[in-house]
């Protein structure tokens, strides 16, 4: 259930048909307000577990944790970036928002065939994380391309292009805290490293509106090679706990980048 990498089962597609903009977030929720279901949601993460269903089709979810936890260092100097990720992340290749198409990231991501197979992804979490994005309490990053054969499409093109999602992340925010959930990226339709440029600017994200702590839950190689690293659970809930007092705005996300910032001023 950590921030993953992988082929799609299928390569589903969504396109707009117009230029995706982010969208800031709604304010965050007084979570007093919540169904017993999305307080019992948030009350698991400000615990310390996470929920996962057995498959695409279950009804339910169970809840898990884990020692040790996987997180993402925030501080500047700690992701480990390829030459060919900066490359990635410099060159106007994706069109990066936040916000612009939550619940087609969450669906996409049920489709990402995992190493022991399956997903663990069902109606029940597309549902409840749809609902907690909408509270604010949600939020995901998207990488769009030019739709292949619209008149006017592309990054700088006239209006009326149509747009195609190749690669996305999702995860919950409470406080100063950011649990990574999952991410997809699609190759085929272009999207190659897209989920990896989603990830490096949502974590320069966090840490320009001050979140403590990025949680990748139970660890891979993929994000252990993007600079996470592995803690005990009693660190782990110690840095939760702290965290969770911080105010943590989600804001918008900006997208535009600059040498120095790639070069490594604050990766």
């Amino acid at each position: 259930m950590s921030l993953s990498f992988g082929s799609p089962e299928r390569e589903s597609v969504v396109v707009v048909r117009e230029a995706p903009v982010s969208v800031p977030a709604p304010p965050p929720a007084d979570l007093a307000g919540l169904d017993d279901e999305l307080s019992m949601l948030v009350s698991g993460y400000q615990q310390g577990y996470f929920p996962m269903a057995p498959s695409r089709r279950a009804r339910r979810v169970r809840w898990y944790t884990a020692d040790p936890r996987c997180v993402v260092p925030l501080e500047p100097g700690r992701l480990a970036l390829a030459r060919s990720l900066r490359s990635a992340v410099r060159r106007p290749k994706f069109v990066v928002t936040g916000n612009r198409a939550f619940q087609a990231v969450v669906r996409l991501c049920a489709t990402v065939r995992r190493v022991e197979g399956g997903t663990w992804i069902n109606d029940w979490i597309i549902d409840r994380y749809t609902e907690l994005h909408r509270r604010g309490l949600a939020h995901s990053v998207e990488a769009w391309v030019p739709e292949a054969g619209v008149p006017g499409s592309g990054a700088g093109g006239g209006g009326g292009g149509g747009w195609r999602l190749v690669g996305g992340l999702y995860g919950v925010h409470l406080g100063g805290a950011f649990f990574g959930e999952s991410m997809f990226s699609l190759p085929a339709h272009g999207g190659t490293d897209a989920s990896k440029v989603c990830f490096v600017h949502l974590v320069r994200h966090l840490r320009e509106q001050g979140f403590a702590l990025l949680d990748s839950q139970m660890a891979n190689h993929h994000m252990l090679s993007l600079g996470a690293v592995e803690i005990p659970a009693g660190a782990y809930l110690q840095a939760l706990g702290t965290a969770l007092l911080r105010d943590a705005r989600w804001d918008q996300l900006r997208a535009e980048w600059t040498e120095q910032a790639v070069s490594g001023a604050w990766i």
